[in-house]
């Protein structure tokens, strides 16, 4: 079982991870080359890129989770017709949001929170940024459905190369080329058409059981797989809101200088982040192969490994940036005053993501196992019902250090109300006899 899990677990996580060291280093590439404004004008833009990346998510766990279920159950025909279904459907979606997000960046990133002194930044990286929506929304999905169809290795090597395109583009084009927040976007976009070239291998091989083909979209099968799917989105839409509450706090309570070390922490703590949900993703075919095979145990243990490997993962990332954190610091910017301030940030939130790790694992789990109830009811105490509130109660009363203690706050409640009022191994008991 081990050898099972690390075979799934190890390579998506692997993904996931160098998939964020181009975001780091997109950052370290933005703050150096053209300054720290541009750090805060990119993370005005990130809470939407993040609901993009979970709106892709939403139908790659989804129609993932039916793909292993009917692989478990033995329906190959099946599951093709729900993954021809998704990517259709992605198609047609990821084509109508970069138009409107090209068409109308400005209304966009004033509500996103642009600031006068930010706007026209925000505004080109997000342009251009959402000329590539179609390769980045079918990246992602395409590489959770080859991971369902037993090629998590190939998944691993996209991800990877289409990272390391983006960090050799993002050097060219920032640097020499002196392309700025457009160059920024522009290799972000390549990187993924990258990424989304090597996936397509797979299918043009044969590698797997997973075909192409065209359908005719049947919104029942879309609404099925929007339903398990749609936690993924929440848990995004709750990381997104996450961000944007924050930012909102941090311009009222110190100014832009807050939002610019904002920035350098999410970009710190974005690789522990899709790690943990790398590492989620990859026991979740796992566990949907299980279900439809109606194998209780298995996945129940698949559960407790993905637990523990976050534990381990995140003494290590809290040890590094505890000791190393002023010098990673540093690469980011050359400012005293925002480097004190976002080591003090960085070791405060990343206690958070070590009940973060278990929140999205316990949320993936659901997922595979088509509670999706419990799942949007543990994303909706994340972002919805806690954050706000000790969110409000920690700035006011604390500053500054309540805005970065508010994440682990209202990540602890969400974990603890959930061991509190649900059973786990009761709730599989009933999905099993349900399925």
């Amino acid at each position: 079982m081990m050898k099972k899990f690390l075979s799934y677990a190890i390579p998506s996580a692997l993904a996931m991870f160098i998939s964020s060291l181009y975001t780091v280093i997109d950052g370290i590439f933005v703050g150096q080359g053209v300054g720290d404004l541009a750090l805060a004008a990119v993370n005005v833009v990130i809470p939407l890129t993040i609901m993009l990346f979970g709106m892709a998510t939403m139908f790659a766990v989804g129609g993932g989770a039916l793909i292993s279920k009917n692989f478990g159950s033995g329906n190959i025909q099946n599951a093709n017709v729900m993954f021809r279904q998704v990517f259709k459907f992605l198609l047609i979606l990821s084509l109508f949001i970069s138009i409107i997000c090209f068409l109308f960046t400005g209304p966009i990133v004033k509500g996103l929170g642009a600031t006068p002194d930010l706007y026209e930044s925000a505004k080109i990286y997000l342009r251009f940024y959402s000329i590539f929506c179609i390769p980045n929304i079918i990246g992602i999905a395409l590489n959770s459905f080859i991971r369902n169809d037993g090629n998590p290795k190939l998944a691993m090597i996209a991800t990877i190369s289409g990272a390391i395109t983006n960090i050799v583009l993002d050097y060219l084009f920032i640097f020499p080329l002196q392309l700025g927040l457009f160059g920024a976007a522009l290799a972000t976009g390549l990187g993924q058409l990258a990424t989304v070239s090597i996936l397509l291998i797979h299918f043009i091989r044969r590698q797997g059981q997973l075909r192409f083909g065209n359908v005719k979209l049947d919104f029942k099968i879309i609404k099925e797989f929007s339903n398990i799917g749609f936690p993924s989105f929440f848990a995004e839409a709750a990381f997104s809101v996450i961000i944007y509450l924050t930012n909102l706090a941090l311009i009222t309570t110190v100014g832009e200088a807050g939002i610019t070390t904002y920035s350098i922490i999410n970009y710190l703590t974005t690789p522990i982040y899709l790690l943990l949900l790398g590492l989620a993703f990859g026991a979740q075919p796992l566990i949907s192969y299980h279900f439809g095979a109606k194998e209780q145990e298995p996945m129940m243990k698949y559960y407790r490994l993905t637990n523990i490997t976050n534990y381990l993962i995140n003494v290590v990332f809290i040890s590094i940036c505890l000791f190393f954190g002023r010098p990673i610091i540093s690469v980011f910017t050359q400012d005293p005053a925002i480097i004190d301030m976002a080591y003090i940030g960085l070791n405060i939130v990343n206690a958070a993501f070590i009940i973060v790790g278990v929140n999205l694992n316990t949320t993936i789990y659901y997922q595979a196992i088509e509670m999706t109830k419990y799942s949007n009811l543990l994303c909706a105490c994340r972002s919805i019902i806690f954050l706000p509130i000790v969110l409000f109660i920690l700035t006011t009363v604390v500053g500054l250090h309540g805005i970065w203690a508010a994440l682990f706050i209202s990540e602890l409640l969400t974990m603890v109300s959930f061991l509190i009022f649900t059973k786990m191994k009761t709730i599989t008991e009933r999905a099993i006899q349900w399925a």
